[in-house]
């Protein structure tokens, strides 16, 4: 995809869902990532993410340079949390944009937080994660992770201009190892990955998506 595709694009929703059951795991079992509690809650959920999606991630962090590691933030996000950071979002942006049509506001508020519908994290397919060096200490790669675009001015989104060439190359650094561990970037949060869920089915030219929305437990 050369061009951003945004998760409300209709495409993304007319892709087909073919579950394939895999259950959800905890990241932290085996201590292979770096978990950071910034996004923890009481469930443990946020630590939670598809097998096949963890195995990947431990095939991306292998891919690295020396001294660097992946820094794990958050995966799984419950469909009522995921709808309600969607519908604050909204809010704010039709606050600030009171002209903007609905479907104006449902397309920019997806920049951002994928609609329930169809989000990543809900269906455990989607990692946010940034990288950090053999001490532990997370990098600078040119935004705060999940800063919106309105805080970043466009930074947050992966190809941006202006970022400093430190954070350049370590957007790259990682781009290229989740690549090639087989996840997808969406192209407006450098540190949004998914596999197997509708974004990532588009993007790989995959007939359906393997992962949909799933119940922790």
């Amino acid at each position: 995809m050369n061009e951003i595709t945004l998760m409300s694009d209709p495409r993304i929703a007319a892709i087909p869902v073919q579950e394939c059951g895999e259950p959800l795991v905890d990241v932290r079992s085996d201590g292979s990532l770096l978990v950071d509690p910034r996004k923890s809650d009481p469930e443990g959920a946020f630590a939670h993410l598809r097998r096949g999606v963890l195995q990947r991630l431990v095939t991306a962090q292998d891919l690295l340079p020396d001294g660097l590691r992946l820094l794990f933030v958050e995966g799984y996000r419950p469909l009522s949390l995921q709808r309600r950071y969607f519908e604050e979002y909204a809010a704010e942006l039709r606050m600030a944009h009171p002209g903007w049509p609905t479907a104006q506001v449902h397309a920019a508020a997806s920049r951002y937080v994928s609609p329930p519908d169809i989000a990543p994290h809900s269906a455990g397919a989607a990692v946010d994660l940034t990288l950090a060096d053999a001490h532990g200490h997370e990098l600078d790669l040119g935004t705060r992770l999940n800063a919106s675009p309105e805080e970043s001015n466009g930074a947050c989104c992966t190809d941006a201009a202006g970022i400093t060439a430190e954070a350049r190359e370590y957007r790259e650094i990682l781009s290229a190892a989740m690549t090639a561990a087989g996840l997808v970037n969406y192209p407006t949060e450098w540190w949004h990955w998914s596999y197997g869920d509708r974004y990532w089915a588009l993007g790989a030219g995959a007939d359906s998506a393997v992962f949909g929305p799933w119940e922790l437990g």
